[in-house]
């Protein structure tokens, strides 16, 4: 199960919104074929694993991180392949909570005769996948905040200076986390003094689709973003009436999305529920105090990535990495688990999880 969860990963950023999933055969004590779902659309994992065996299969045990998907979707039953090739015995990481599939898969196979056994290495699989797992749970996309700032919590100075806090070896695995997630998003704040470009960085990295939060649509149209959203999938998120303006973003390539206003700023649950309807699984939020203090009080984030540099700024118009309202009771502030606590360079990188 181990070589098939370090097969499934290998999916990463290719398959979304399907999960990733790793798949072994073994027979007598070896490996004889193997293979993991490497696209969107593409042949699930257990099938590129059979799909060219032979004898060599037939009565061997398949290893799957992920119960075998059992409807007609892109490709056929993945529970067919086992059952055709003559597979004996089926170990499963965890089972699939798509109500197409959520223990149905398993229970065919052993209709069918095949021993089935769910739950080796579940835990492990099901953080594997913990994106799928709640965007197919919640019909809502897995959102977490980003960023980079001092030991005192400061993502610029008081004069607006921020880079860079972090090291150029946070910032590389934080580019690298782009990849993860289906879509990044940011304040129009942040567009209109940083001017980002909010790509993959790197040309073996997918670029995120990139999502702009701008109620009253002050980006402009000489931004990176908006000049090269025909070769990188934007969407301007808006509840502004101005038409013409709409129809220059469209022009240009972006997708302006429409969504409702609550106290003069967008209603994050709207656009969340709309952003999900689109198919996007995973929101990265990398844009500002502002924006992060407002996800978090409209309790919308599931994870936390942090980069602490060893540095203090300290002042008290130095932004802050949440700044907005904040919380006026420490009972209503949400308490993250630590997943990951590692030095990068010579910052710390800590991952959060509700």
């Amino acid at each position: 199960m181990s070589i098939a969860l370090t097969l499934a990963i290998q999916g990463q950023g290719k398959v979304s919104p399907n999960p990733m999933v790793g798949c072994v055969i073994v027979k007598e004590d070896q490996v004889v074929a193997q293979g993991y779902h490497e696209k969107y659309g593409g042949y699930h994992a257990e099938r590129n694993a059979l799909i060219h065996a032979g004898d060599e299969v037939k009565g061997a045990t398949a290893y799957v991180t992920l119960e075998p998907c059992c409807h007609y979707g892109k490709t056929p039953p993945c529970t067919d392949i086992l059952i055709e090739k003559g597979i004996k015995r089926v170990v499963v990481g965890g089972l699939d909570p798509n109500p197409q599939v959520a223990g149905q898969g398993v229970d065919i196979l052993r209709k069918h005769g095949i021993e089935v056994k769910v739950g080796v290495l579940e835990q492990e699989c099901k953080e594997l996948n913990h994106i799928f797992m709640h965007y197919i749970t919640h019909k809502k996309p897995y959102i977490a905040l980003k960023f980079g700032m001092s030991l005192d919590g400061k993502i610029a100075t008081w004069s607006g200076e921020s880079k860079w806090i972090t090291s150029q070896k946070s910032r590389d695995h934080s580019y690298a986390l782009r990849h993860q997630y289906s879509a990044i998003l940011v304040g129009i704040e942040t567009v209109i003094q940083d001017d980002p470009m909010l790509d993959a960085k790197k040309s073996e990295f997918k670029n995120p689709t990139r999502i702009v939060c701008d109620t009253h649509l002050r980006i402009s149209e000489k931004s990176k973003i908006v000049q090269t959203s025909k070769t990188i999938p934007t969407i301007i998120a808006t509840a502004s009436d101005d038409s013409i303006k709409k129809k220059n973003l469209q022009k240009l390539g972006c997708e302006v999305l429409e969504v409702e206003k609550l106290n003069d700023h967008l209603n994050l649950e709207d656009l969340v529920l709309k952003i999900g309807n689109r198919g996007i699984d995973s929101i990265l939020v990398e844009g500002g105090g502002i924006i992060h203090d407002a996800f978090l009080r409209n309790q919308l984030v599931q994870r936390i990535h942090a980069y602490i540099a060893p540095i203090v700024i300290g002042g008290q118009h130095a932004k802050s990495a949440v700044s907005g309202f904040g919380f006026e009771a420490l009972k209503d502030a949400p308490r993250f688990k630590f997943k990951n606590v590692q030095q990068i360079g010579d910052d710390i990188y800590v991952e959060g999880e509700l």
